[in-house]
């Protein structure tokens, strides 16, 4: 029975992204990224985490990074417009907008003051160093 299911949603996953954009297709571009389209490397070192997130075709005034201890979000605003020229007669325009975004848990704190953000060619580079924890593991002395 479960084989059955299984072959099911599979032709169904299929056939949803076969026609899923085959009746209204827009003229121009992708259309709006989802949530699972903001692809993330995450590296790890000694001192900090090193993130790259791609969030392409977007301004870098409309993506916004937040530092909640060990919980990083990456949101993006994304705006795509059909632009004419002066000389042109314009028959049909659209303009989509929408926001994506993306959360990742780190396995430790992060020192959001002293954390840093990039935005170049499409990938936004954040670096984000490690919150040193003050004085680690103590032996207390038995009197």
């Amino acid at each position: 029975m479960n084989a059955i299911a299984r072959r099911g949603n599979w032709f169904d996953d299929l056939f949803n992204e076969m026609a899923s954009g085959y009746y209204v297709r827009p003229l121009h571009g992708d259309p709006l990224p989802s949530p699972g389209k903001i692809k993330l490397d995450v590296k790890d070192s000694d001192a900090a985490f090193l993130v790259h997130a791609e969030v392409p075709g977007v301004r870098k005034e409309d993506i916004h990074v937040s530092v909640d201890g060990n919980v990083v979000t990456v949101r993006a605003e994304v705006r795509q417009e059909d632009k004419s020229g002066s000389d042109e007669k314009l028959l049909r325009s659209e303009r989509y907008y929408g926001a994506v975004a993306r959360s990742l848990q780190l396995p430790v704190d992060v020192d959001s003051a002293k954390s840093k953000a990039k935005y170049e060619n499409g990938v936004l580079t954040l670096t984000l160093p490690k919150k040193q924890i003050s004085g680690g593991t103590q032996t207390l002395k038995i009197e």
